[in-house]
């Protein structure tokens, strides 16, 4: 009987962010959970790391190189409508981005979260895009 692979074993990760310490983090941490993980703090290598394909969720932070994160991630969105987002910003109680989270349908995680949060929004975020793949 064979098992059927779980998201963390097939699922290519876009990671981006213009803090250092945070791509290192968050970099290690999802490649040890078993994701594929490319980061970068530039827009312009985001672009052309999704270019290359087989990307399957962008993380994004709010403030990038030379664009806002939400702008680099409605940009990147249009060139993979497949791809989910997931934008690590605001506060739980923030209302002032609460519209944000409609945007293109992308999912707002806040942080402060521990490693192991990170890791559930995650795959929370590929099983529903999964399902609605399947649901086609």
């Amino acid at each position: 009987m064979e098992w059927a692979k779980s998201p963390r074993e097939t699922a290519t990760i876009l990671l981006l962010s213009s803090e250092p310490l945070v791509l290192t983090i968050l970099t290690e941490a999802l490649r040890h959970a078993g994701y594929v993980v490319s980061a970068t703090g530039s827009f312009g290598s985001a672009v052309d790391l999704l270019a290359d394909g087989g990307i399957d969720l962008l993380i994004v932070r709010p403030h990038v190189d030379s664009i806002s994160g939400y702008e680099a991630a409605k940009y990147l969105h249009a060139r993979n409508p497949d791809m989910a987002v997931l934008i690590v910003a605001g506060l739980p109680d923030d209302n002032r981005i609460q519209y944000r989270d409609d945007l293109e349908g992308f999912k707002r995680f806040p942080p402060p979260f521990t490693t192991a949060q990170l890791l559930d929004k995650v795959d929370e975020v590929l099983k529903a895009v999964k399902e609605r793949g399947t649901a086609t």
